[in-house]
């Protein structure tokens, strides 16, 4: 994959995050809803972590 292709996933990645983090943040704790989108977030998390891992071993 290239570094491009890389970086753009990454960004759509860290948007993901970014609207899950939101989603959570407007939902009171005691929703139902927020333990599936904190589930959502966590993978979300791992993604985008994979993916700056792989950006940063491609710049080497």
């Amino acid at each position: 994959m290239t570094l491009r292709a890389l970086a753009a996933e990454l960004y759509q990645s860290i948007r993901r995050v970014e609207e899950l983090e939101k989603k959570i943040a407007e939902l009171s704790p005691e929703d139902p809803a927020r333990i599936a989108l904190e589930r959502d977030l966590a993978e979300a998390k791992k993604e985008r972590d994979r993916l700056k891992g792989a950006l940063e071993g491609a710049k080497a």
